[in-house]
């Protein structure tokens, strides 16, 4: 069994490259300046032509180094996919385009191949735009969730296919999406998401989430394909427990460049029992699975679940 190189992703042919790089929450204890830069420039010139980011991490940092990246890589811009995200303070459909411009901007580019909605809930926003805050609980310091526009996801995504019109994007996509909300969106909407970017690897298959998506034409995006870097104040984990790819050796493993290359190479004819194995490791429907990314705690309600729409 091999991986293909790309997946087809429209009726009219448009492909999303198999390999991607992620930019994910930069943060500047642990790695150099430009970093995200440095990884990107690495990637690009390994082979990679699907490159994600988004305006929520580092607060546009990671786009404005992805934009330099790019730029400096000599690579066409139109060989290269280029994925960003609608972050929660921006889900009123008159903010909508205010973020992809901001991430425009940053990238110093002209379009996106793919805007996602990063989560189909919305936080409550603080200040005048267009850089807007997150309300928090005085208390607990978490996010205040604006529940009726949490709910009206798909008025957000009419907006997002506003974008698709005027040019300023070529396809819209989501992100964080349970199967009822999905479905629901799919009811509602005029231009179909391309793809849903789930937490998906082996010890998280989420195999009824990823069945929904591939039979109603919505190709599935893994993040974190060999396990994520948890969150604590997502997760619950306390201090002194870290997850595994917070290990010491691995992150000096992933601090070099040549691991970018070598996992780049990853598309080879892997053995059909060996992939039944891995596909199988927590169980044939993924009962044993762990989420890395569980928002129950953090927000109050399962973004998550599975049976119906919260919150």
């Amino acid at each position: 069994m091999i991986p293909p190189e790309s997946f087809q992703i429209t009726k009219d042919g448009a492909k999303l490259p198999g390999r991607g790089l992620g930019t994910f929450q930069p943060d500047p204890a642990k790695y150099p300046d430009k970093s995200v830069k440095q990884s990107v420039l690495t990637a690009l010139k390994a082979g990679y032509r699907h490159i994600d980011t988004s305006l929520r991490y580092g607060d546009g940092q990671g786009e404005r180094e992805v934009g330099e990246a790019i730029r400096e890589s000599g690579i066409p811009r139109e060989e290269i996919v280029i994925v960003t995200k609608l972050e929660n303070v921006y889900h009123a459909p008159e903010d909508v385009e205010t973020n992809l411009d901001i991430s425009l901007t940053n990238l110093g580019l002209d379009y996106i191949d793919i805007f996602i909605m990063h989560f189909p809930y919305a936080y409550k926003k603080t200040g005048s735009g267009p850089y807007f805050g997150t309300e928090r609980d005085p208390v607990t310091k978490r996010p205040m969730i604006d529940v009726e526009l949490s709910r009206d996801f798909p008025l957000t995504w009419k907006a997002m296919e506003n974008l698709v019109d005027k040019g300023k994007v070529k396809h819209i996509g989501i992100s964080n999406f349970s199967s009822p909300k999905v479905l629901r969106l799919l009811k509602d909407c005029r231009i179909k998401p391309v793809l849903n970017q789930i937490e998906v690897h082996p010890h998280w298959p989420q195999k009824g989430l990823v069945k929904t998506c591939q039979d109603n034409g919505v190709h599935v995006t893994a993040f974190g394909p060999l396990g994520c870097v948890p969150i604590p104040s997502l997760v619950g984990r306390k201090e002194g427990q870290p997850g595994p790819l917070e290990d010491e050796t691995i992150l000096r493993i992933a601090k070099n460049p040549e691991r970018i290359r070598e996992n780049f190479d990853c598309i080879f004819d892997m053995n059909e029992q060996d992939f039944k194995e891995i596909d199988n490791l927590v169980g044939e429907n993924g009962e044993r699975g762990v989420r890395n990314f569980d928002s129950l705690e953090y927000l109050g309600f399962d973004n998550y679940n599975e049976d119906i729409e919260e919150p």
